[in-house]
């Protein structure tokens, strides 16, 4: 992990040097702005005062280079007041001179470990879902690290949108079964007649249609991890022999009396609130037991929304790659526009926001996207200056289907001009179906 100290007190360099360096830090040190060199850093430890100006000053410069760069404030001049302004210009922490040696090793091993868990987050674009800053997200990271090593059950709850098939995929890679298996399975998108063979298998002839041998889900994850999602789901009988398999680490497919040993761990979800299923009769308690030796909550992004930010900033470069596109400003009315959202759908929702703002963005920034605004209470209009839509609407004229189709006409028109006559990504943008965008389109134009 490439790192860069500057500071003009040498002895502060020195120590700071060493200690880095036993972690196994790969160590740049400079004296004064000046002397910075034109690199990427992973980590940088700068001092607040200078011989040559203020050390927020080069933040901006060093996430010019690298936007997830981890930045440390040094400071013998600490006060709320230079906190705020460094953690606002994108510093991640700051400590004080002077400082204690078993301190600062803490505070090192503590930046390892986030840069650790950052390195892997980035490993794989959809784990955006667990980047931010704030205590509900630090707390999130640090306790997936904990659980991880050890091979006892996990329960993930929350929202939809808040990642949970991500943190299981997370908690896999830091396990020690990461070399093996991550089988994932909907419990809501296989029809409960066909779940208990598809998790168990079968033998040829077991049933009509069993042409052959089928191995189950749980055994192909043998040695791995199975995540079960939207466990709620499964039905009340399946449950039964789920509890079986967790309490005897056999199963028995369908078809045959003989049975198989399976080592897996067993991740679950649910976005329900399982005790109160299981008062209603829906779930059994003892599987509820079994599968919740550790209960991790997700926080919902309204409960974090100094995340937001950052989660642009890490989702953009994603949806750039994904559409080849190059927007590299994020204008802040659009960060406020977002945080004013209820945001029901969390990061899910959030990326398909960007994605369109993306899509329809003209320039290398990102701006809120406005389909339709108002002019005043008695007309509507397309936002674009090249849009030849307007409709007055007068009380004594008023015909309200000729209205909505107009409005309807003019929208698929300007999403379909923006989209560069791309009819697959005009309908993502108007959440609809590729054959309701085509219906809607042909009924209105012809190409």
């Amino acid at each position: 992990m490439k790192t860069l100290i500057l500071d003009d007190e040498k002895n502060i360099v020195e120590i700071l040097s060493i200690l880095l360096k036993k972690e196994g830090f790969d160590v740049d040190v400079a004296y004064s702005l000046k002397e910075v060199e034109d690199k990427i850093y992973d980590i940088a430890f700068i001092d607040l005062r200078l011989p040559d100006g203020s050390g927020i000053d080069i933040i901006h410069r060093l996430k010019q280079k690298n936007n997830d760069i981890l930045i440390v404030m040094i400071t013998a001049f600490a006060s709320p007041d230079t906190a705020v302004e460094a953690l606002k210009r994108g510093a991640y922490d700051y400590i004080s001179k002077p400082f204690d040696i078993n301190d600062i090793k803490k505070f090192i091993k503590k930046v390892k470990e986030k840069i650790n868990i950052q390195n892997l987050l980035s490993e794989d674009e959809e784990e955006n879902f667990l980047v931010g800053n704030s205590t509900a997200i630090r707390l999130l990271r640090e306790t997936i690290k904990k659980v991880a090593p050890y091979d006892i059950n996990i329960l993930i709850t929350g929202e939809t949108g808040t990642g949970k098939e991500v943190t299981a995929r997370v908690i896999h890679k830091y396990s020690n079964r990461k070399d093996k298996p991550f089988v994932a399975v909907n419990c809501a998108a296989i029809p409960s007649e066909l779940l208990e063979s598809e998790l168990f298998g079968y033998k040829k002839g077991a049933f009509t249609g069993a042409e052959k041998d089928k191995i189950g889900l749980i055994e192909e994850a043998d040695g791995g991890t199975l995540f079960l999602d939207e466990i709620a789901e499964m039905p009340l009988p399946l449950q039964a022999k789920l509890l079986r398999f967790l309490e005897e680490r056999k199963i028995r497919p369908l078809g045959t009396t003989k049975e198989i040993e399976v080592d897996v761990r067993i991740i679950s979800a649910t976005n329900k609130d399982l005790k109160q299923e299981i008062e209603k009769g829906n779930f059994r308690e003892d599987l509820y037991y079994r599968l919740s030796t550790i209960h991790i909550q997700l926080p919902p992004l309204r409960k974090r929304k100094e995340d937001i930010p950052i989660l642009i900033s890490q989702l953009l470069k994603e949806i750039n790659k994904k559409y080849n596109k190059n927007i590299t400003k994020i204008n802040p009315d659009f960060i406020d526009y977002v945080k004013s959202l209820e945001l029901k759908g969390n990061v899910r929702e959030l990326k398909n926001i960007i994605e369109k703002a993306v899509i329809l963005a003209e320039g290398d920034e990102l701006k809120p996207v406005e389909y339709i605004k108002p002019i005043n209470k008695n007309s509507i209009f397309i936002d674009d200056p090249k849009a030849d839509f307007e409709i007055k609407l007068f009380p004594e004229e008023l015909n309200l289907k000729e209205v909505m189709d107009n409005i309807e006409k003019s929208i698929i028109k300007y999403v379909y001009e923006k989209t560069r006559k791309n009819k697959t990504k005009s309908a993502q943008i108007l959440g609809l179906t590729f054959r309701e965008f085509r219906y809607r389109y042909e009924k209105y134009f012809k190409d």
